[in-house]
């Protein structure tokens, strides 16, 4: 189990990064045959960007409903869209067949979406937290003196 961080703790950085949302949504439950595989290709990717980190990739947190939700951290846009068009990688082949199957059956939908953030532009707070989000890529610092409220941490 991750070690709780005590205390009221923020995370920063000096350098632009990427936080990218990714998911899918099990429109029909009984098509199991036709959602699996699209969930099933995650690990994989989530195995392949973790091992191999000159990709681009820094950390995720994820949620598992009827949508699952997964909330990436990479270095740059231009490594996240490298990763996603190379032939040698996972991602690819799993797109192809995902877009193949998905012409078949609406059981199963996906979504992603991009944001490239610039340093200075993030707020957040973690209290009584192990490393989480954010935390797990920038650098946690207590969130005190001009750090303390949300404001003070996007420089308001």
């Amino acid at each position: 189990m991750p070690r709780v961080i005590p205390g009221r703790m923020t995370a920063t950085t000096q350098e632009p990064f990427v936080l990218f949302l990714i998911g899918m949504r099990i429109n029909n439950v009984f098509a199991l045959h036709r959602w699996l595989p699209v969930f099933a290709a995650m690990p994989r990717m989530l195995r392949e960007v973790h091992i191999n980190r000159d990709l681009g990739f820094r950390s995720y947190q994820m949620w598992l409903s009827r949508t699952l939700i997964l909330v990436q951290y990479w270095e740059s846009s231009e490594k996240l869209i490298a990763y996603a068009k190379a032939s040698n990688e996972d991602h690819l082949p799993a797109w192809r067949a995902f877009n193949k199957a998905a012409r078949k059956s609406r059981a199963v939908g996906i979504w992603h979406e991009t944001y490239v953030i610039d340093p200075g532009k993030t707020e957040n707070v973690y209290a009584n937290m192990p490393a989480f989000g954010f935390g797990k890529v920038g650098n946690l610092e207590p969130a005190t003196g001009g750090r303390k409220t949300a404001s003070e941490r996007l420089g308001s």
